[in-house]
């Protein structure tokens, strides 16, 4: 039987994001499964992982921002950035006074620019960088947009310093903790980290491995499952007439005729007049999401842009 929804694990230290999605798929006998944004092996924390249709929804999932707490080391850099990594500068222990370590941290804070780590997943022409880097390939990867709304100074006992951030997805916290060397002048490189929050969705609400493995032997698995009807409650609920769940299923352009419910009523108007590209969520009368519209720009209608059910019985 086919799960469509979201589970919540958290993700242990010496795995990939990859090996908890493998496991997932074999515990609860699910082909298709994906995760909504990577963890790299040593970082611990939440990994929102999608099972059936809900893998559809990537695009919402993928810019929800991200929570962290961590630890960074001073006093020399890494190739990777991380602890992984093979020390790239000389040791030092000119570690900065508080005062300044809190004065340089709030630097980060903001809209910027960030280069991707050679040792990453990000692609340059079709490659991972992380292969191109052990092939001692040089490369220029271009600089992406990212936005880090909170960079906070949670313990400081040097050379380590513990820290919370909330940043847009895309970041990579091992180039903040090294940029953040090289800002200092005394080497820095990303030496713990744990995924606290994505989005709305927290640590604290996540199963292990072996609690969800506990869960399928019990016949419980649905305990742990957000299903996929309750996902992206910011967009309104639209609810189709019998007659127009064909139009949906076949991506034609919804009208105020087809519609037999707006939840809440007071997002939108009924006659679809709005300013803005909202985006809806569109169910059939028995409850089951069958696909995401957004408003047409030259008319009144809404285009059903991702489709999610395609066989949907009508009753």
């Amino acid at each position: 039987m086919s799960i469509d929804g979201i589970v919540l694990v958290h993700k242990p230290e010496g795995c990939t994001s990859h090996d908890i999605v493998d496991a997932l798929r074999k515990i609860l006998n699910q082909k298709k499964t994906g995760h909504f944004g990577t963890l790299d092996p040593m970082a611990t924390g939440l990994l929102l992982i999608a099972l059936g249709k809900a893998t559809r929804l990537f695009p919402f999932f993928s810019k929800l921002d991200k929570e962290y707490r961590g630890e960074i080391t001073l006093g020399f850099a890494t190739d990777s950035y991380d602890a992984t990594g093979v020390p790239t500068t000389p040791s030092s222990d000119k570690f900065p006074i508080e005062d300044v370590l809190v004065h340089t941290i709030q630097s980060f804070v903001g809209e910027q620019t960030q280069i991707p780590p050679a040792f990453s997943a990000k692609k340059y022409k079709g490659q991972p960088l992380y292969k191109l880097a052990r092939a001692q390939k040089e490369v220029s990867p271009a600089p992406t947009q990212i936005n880090v709304r909170l960079f906070q100074l949670e313990r400081y006992s040097p050379p380590q310093i513990g820290f919370k951030i909330r940043c847009s997805s895309g970041t990579y916290i091992r180039s903040l903790a090294h940029d953040l060397g090289q800002k200092l002048g005394c080497g820095a490189m990303l030496s713990k980290l744990e995924r606290t929050c994505v989005g709305a969705y927290s640590l604290e609400d996540a199963y292990t491995l072996d609690g969800i493995e506990s869960l399928a032997q019990r016949n419980c698995v649905s305990e742990a499952i957000l299903p996929i009807e309750e996902l992206l409650p910011e967009f309104p609920k639209l609810i189709l007439k019998d007659s127009a769940v064909l139009v949906a299923q076949n991506g034609n352009t919804l009208y105020p005729e087809h519609v037999l419910k707006l939840i809440p009523a007071e997002t939108a108007e009924a006659d679809f007049n709005l300013k803005e590209p909202a985006i809806f969520r569109v169910f059939n009368p028995q409850g089951k999401l069958m696909a995401f519209a957004r408003k047409k720009s030259d008319s009144h209608g809404l285009h059903p842009f991702l489709v999610i059910d395609t066989n949907t019985q009508i009753s």
